[in-house]
């Protein structure tokens, strides 16, 4: 504990008894289990926001990683040989479908 021995500390609490008296001392121990408690909850809180930012990060990330998939997968189906060509016979057959609609 911090290189103290039990001279030392016995030392300490000597001082601390003969400075605030034995009828504040459990004041005190109190006083500071409640600082010792607030303390860890903050820094568990901290944790849990640090750890939600990361994974809401992650999820981003992810989605952009799908973002750039779909795109490269869009322009790879778009190098397809002939695709180009299949596009433009079927609008040419929606529009003699139309044309065909709009004479009956």
């Amino acid at each position: 504990m911090f290189g103290l021995g039990l001279p030392e500390i016995l030392i300490i609490l000597v001082i601390i008894l003969l400075i605030f008296g034995a009828k504040r001392l459990p004041d005190i121990g109190e006083g500071l289990g409640k600082t010792v408690r607030e303390i860890r909850k903050i820094r568990r809180e901290k944790k849990t926001e640090k750890g939600d930012k990361e994974k809401a990060k992650k999820e981003e990330e992810k989605k952009v990683q799908k973002g750039n998939l779909i795109s490269d997968l869009k322009k790879e189906v778009e190098e397809i040989p002939g695709l180009k060509e299949l596009k433009t016979i079927k609008e040419t057959t929606e529009k003699v479908k139309n044309l065909t609609k709009l004479l009956k």
